[in-house]
């Protein structure tokens, strides 16, 4: 077979300047990755246990350091001990059909769920720095009574209350399968519920406010770990990462925000009123910011969780641009929730603080680990400290990731 001759264009020296810097930026971003480098935003080709969240080396740092008595460590330990969650008599309460309405009314086994998950991972956690098999075993109790009877979530708030539900889970499920050293005989059963129950109502998204499917790609990514389901994976990342660019504006978007496809959002007009009437747009503002501070700081919760997800299983989102809408956001909250005066373009004059215990993660990540000076997100993750619980998917962030650069 004969081929054409190959033709060679000579590019000058500025075009190739320019063309560098686009393939750079698209690497930055994780649109490209040099051959044979995995992208950022792909299924490792070996899942990292327990890698949900939290990792191996991070659970003995923090270990190592509970046990020394130093602080802020013990401090947050102690907190969590202390709390209903680490409670040995706790009885789980099971339910098969969890109804949740819009903000939780109607209430049927919406926070009996929420709370069993937490204190399920809460005495995860506990079992592996104290090695008090007690632990562990509540923590099996908890995952196995629910394993064995929930069969759906329904009515309008089923596919949040799934997300808030599935963040917890595998968090305690892969700390207990991976480093508990008595057994777990129903843990296959459990990953069935995972797979069946929960990863269908949250794994095609919500065109709803940001928050919701961000922490549903934060339980569809978690689950998807602990059942190694690469493709699940995938698919949750592909929307965390539009959902998170359409989360959170950076002035390098452009005049406007980015969008979800799938929200039509095609008018200025569209776009200002799904960001709560906001229509001067700056850098770390997000979607739901002038909502209230409570619900963005869910969504920023969520993108702090899938990014170390990531960056345990080998690839890391951090430096990506998830990395700088994380840090923008802490730092673009955290300067109001501090006090700061708000001018009159920002919602009207007005906020509504209260961002939670959120911040851990995400200045661990951006400013021990990577370098980023952010003073506002310091002051406040060290006034907050030892942060506690949301009591919905949010629990123990001191003690897991404060200054923990493992």
């Amino acid at each position: 077979m004969s081929h054409a001759p190959v033709r060679h264009r000579h590019r000058s020296r500025a075009s190739l300047l320019t063309l560098g810097a686009a393939v750079t930026t698209a690497l930055v971003a994780g649109l490209l990755t040099w051959p044979g480098a995995p992208r950022a935003d792909a299924a490792p080709a070996t899942f990292v246990h327990p890698g949900v969240t939290v990792s191996r080396s991070q659970l003995d740092f923090t270990r190592n350091k509970v046990n020394s008595g130093a602080q802020p460590w013990k401090g947050a330990f102690d907190r969590m001990t202390a709390s209903k969650y680490a409670d040995l008599n706790r009885t789980p309460k099971p339910r098969a059909i969890v109804e949740c309405g819009s903000y939780s009314n109607p209430n049927n086994g919406c926070t009996d769920e929420r709370e069993d998950a937490i204190a399920a991972y809460t005495h995860a956690l506990a079992w592996y720095i104290t090695r008090d098999e007690r632990h562990a075993k509540k923590a099996i109790e908890l995952m196995d009574a629910w394993s064995a009877v929930i069969q759906d979530h329904t009515n309008s708030n089923a596919p949040l209350q799934t997300g808030w539900a599935g963040s917890s889970w595998p968090k305690a499920a892969e700390i207990i399968k991976y480093t508990y050293t008595g057994t777990w005989a129903n843990s296959g059963r459990f990953a069935t519920m995972l797979r069946t129950v929960y990863l269908p109502e949250i794994i095609n998204g919500s065109n709803s406010n940001g928050n919701w499917e961000l922490s549903m790609m934060e339980a569809a990514i978690g689950i998807s770990v602990f059942l190694e389901d690469k493709a699940s994976y995938d698919k949750a990342m592909a929307k965390f990462r539009t959902r998170t660019a359409a989360y959170v504006y950076l002035s390098s978007d452009g005049e406007l925000p980015k969008t979800v496809p799938s929200q039509n959002l095609n008018t200025r007009e569209k776009i200002v009123n799904y960001w709560q009437g906001q229509s001067t747009f700056v850098t770390g503002l997000t979607q739901e910011t002038c909502r209230d501070f409570t619900h963005a700081g869910y969504g920023i919760s969520a993108i702090s969780h899938v990014a170390e997800t990531s960056r345990i299983q080998g690839q890391d989102l951090y430096g990506t641009d998830v990395g700088e809408r994380l840090r923008h956001a802490l730092g673009f909250q955290a300067k109001y929730e501090l006090g700061a005066a708000v001018p009159a373009w920002l919602c009207g004059g007005s906020l509504h603080l209260g961002l939670g215990p959120v911040t851990e993660v995400g200045y661990n990540a951006m400013h021990n680990r990577l370098g980023h000076a952010m003073t506002n997100t310091q002051a406040l993750t060290e006034r907050n400290r030892p942060a506690g619980s949301n009591n919905l998917f949010v629990a123990w962030e001191t003690l897991t990731h404060g200054d923990n650069r493992s």
